[in-house]
């Protein structure tokens, strides 16, 4: 999944996926821990930031 963060903004922390980054165009991926998720499975990841909340739809692709 992939989101913008806004200026002046940061991501502070993250669980059950990898960040990219912590400003800017931050890209986030599955942890080894969650093993891969099955075709039709799911999985849930969270993160934590200061500043304004990333607006918009984040963008979520198969890797």
């Amino acid at each position: 999944m992939s989101l913008t963060v806004p200026s002046g903004s940061a991501i502070t922390n993250t669980w059950s996926a990898q960040a990219s980054g912590t400003t800017g165009a931050v890209t986030f991926r599955n942890v080894d821990y969650n093993r891969q998720v099955g075709a039709g499975g799911t999985t849930e990841f969270g993160f934590q930031g200061t500043g304004t909340a990333p607006s918009g739809t984040p963008v979520c692709a198969a890797g």
